[in-house]
């Protein structure tokens, strides 16, 4: 069967079917001695780009390995064969042929000649967007990240033509260097009836966002590599616009976009923050903590990990705040089985942490309990022999790690602290609370392990340390529902209590004055106390 009659019965049989991938348009522009060879490769569906760069064989790349064309070298002749062939290239040095969607790139020398060519395929894939449907169709702003090759751009395309003709939208390609819609004039149909916008180079493509809103009434903007910070604020416009806006962007995972100084507004941006002193007690954390800054632009973010597995963080919002707080948001799983089928191979998961409170209290589930295990504390330029010979000596359930994301507390020095080293920067960014001793001696260390679990201070009736006495009177209150006063403790002991609260979404606050200043934990969750 010649290609042409197979992309005809693929076309004809719906959207679900195959690829429509025009190759006998690329090889009409190849050389005969390097075209010939390519049409006899059994594998030309796995073809992904041809390569011919000067003084070297033609070179084809598949998805599995490559193959070189010919023992003769590419001259400049054969590079001028193409270049006559395709479009015209643009600023960003790609170039296409008319009615396709191949890309061409060029590779050019200090004199701005043409010395290399990259013949990359471009395949209308139907049917690749069954695995994240229900997503598209919500309304919602939609980021796609992951690494070049997985098929984002496809997933574009197919998006623009399902939300044109079978939601029957109005929607708007921005198509910055022709990969959406291909190149010339016409769209590709793949894009069904859906517009294209061309961008006439790609510090432009900000310009052409802005003008398609104002212009031509979209209810769907579709946009390919998001990568400078003019774009990123484009976006935000059009979403508080209220336009459904959908895209990629440079990043291969939420966590990576969120360190991107660039784009991380895309997901609502970093500001660093200055509690107050009773609010850093009750987090048990450093004053000086990250915080979102403003709603994520896109409410969805999607990771592309390979053509048939994704991750979807269906709340953009929470996922990035569990990040800043140095946990690991764990977003719903999807893979499309050999049989086409989507199956959810993990459910979306947030740490015991961050779980809504009713959660909590239907399925009688409540965060690890200290009682039930020591408390883990990470050092920084403190001795380890000491702190090992005061837990022993003290009999304090108080472990020591060398991982940070295990610890419960940093411990350091005071002349450390003061340089703010990358360990102490890392505990404060994560909410670690971090706990200082003046000088690196047994005393210091002794003391300062007392003092942690209270056998220093007045105790309690029942002689258990602050942390255990709080741990036992946050389950109380959860059952209870009335507020519980704890004993006096020191100010370092405190504020790992309001932290205990906090891991069971309770609000607490201290009062009194010293030395019998104390934590009251109250049946309230944060949210209602700042609602009133």
């Amino acid at each position: 069967m010649k290609r042409e009659d197979r992309e005809t019965s693929i076309m004809s049989d719906g959207y679900r079917v195959g690829v429509v991938d025009n190759l006998d348009k690329l090889f009409e522009v190849l050389p005969d001695y390097v075209r010939i060879p390519l049409e006899q490769q059994e594998n030309s569906d796995d073809l992904i780009e041809v390569v011919m760069d000067l003084g070297r064989p033609p070179e084809a790349r598949f998805a599995k390995g490559f193959v070189i064309l010919s023992d003769r070298i590419i001259e400049r002749d054969d590079i001028d064969y193409v270049v006559q062939r395709v479009g015209m290239f643009t600023r960003d040095n790609r170039a296409g042929i008319e009615r396709t969607l191949h890309r061409i790139s060029c590779i050019r020398n200090r004199l701005g000649n043409i010395v290399g060519l990259t013949l990359r395929v471009g395949r209308a894939v139907y049917g690749t967007i069954d695995i994240i449907r229900d997503v598209i169709v919500s309304g919602k702003n939609i980021l796609l990240l992951g690494p070049p090759g997985v098929g984002k751009t496809t997933k574009l395309r197919e998006v623009a033509r399902v939300l044109s003709d079978e939601f029957q939208k109005r929607v708007v390609v921005v198509d910055t260097s022709n990969e959406i819609a291909g190149d010339g004039d016409i769209p590709h149909p793949a894009i069904g009836r859906a517009r294209r916008m061309q961008v006439s180079s790609p510090e432009r493509q900000h310009d052409v966002m802005i003008e398609a809103v104002e212009n031509h009434m979209p209810e769907v903007i579709i946009v390919d590599e998001i990568g400078r910070e003019e774009e990123a604020r484009a976006c935000r416009t059009i979403a508080e616009r209220g336009v459904q806006l959908i895209a990629t962007a440079h990043g291969n995972t939420l966590k990576n976009l969120l360190l991107n100084p660039t784009l991380t507004d895309l997901v609502g941006g970093i500001q660093s923050v200055i509690l107050s002193d009773e609010e850093a007690h009750r987090r048990g954390s450093q004053k000086a903590i990250l915080e979102r800054k403003a709603m994520p632009t896109f409410d969805v973010v999607i990771e592309l990990r390979d053509r048939d597995i994704l991750g979807i963080y269906h709340d953009t919002a929470q996922a990035v705040d569990l990040l800043l707080r140095g946990y690991d948001p764990r977003p719903e799983v999807r893979k499309r089985t050999k049989e086409g089928t989507v199956k959810v191979i993990e459910e979306a998961k947030s740490a015991s942490f961050a779980e809504d409170l009713k959660t909590l209290a239907e399925k009688e589930v409540v965060p690890e309990l200290l009682e039930n295990r020591p408390l883990r504390v990470y050092l920084f330029a403190v001795s380890k022999n000491y702190v090992q010979r005061a837990i022993a000596q003290a009999k304090v359930p108080l472990k020591i790690v060398n991982d940070i994301n295990q610890a419960d507390i940093l411990l350091t020095l005071k002349s450390r602290y003061r340089n703010k080293g990358s360990k102490i920067r890392e505990a404060e960014n994560r909410g670690i609370p971090v706990h200082i001793v003046r000088s690196n001696t047994y005393n210091q260390i002794y003391k300062f392990v007392q003092d942690l679990f209270g056998y220093s201070e007045i105790s309690s009736d029942n002689g258990d340390s602050g942390l255990i006495e709080a741990e036992r009177a946050a389950r109380r209150v959860l059952k209870a529902g009335e507020a519980i006063e704890l004993s006096p403790r020191s100010s370092s002991v405190r504020r790992l209590q309001h932290k205990i609260a906090e891991r069971y979404h309770l609000f607490s606050q201290s009062i009194g004055e010293e030395p019998f200043r104390r934590v009251v934990i109250y049946p309230r969750t944060l949210e209602e106390v700042h609602h009133e």
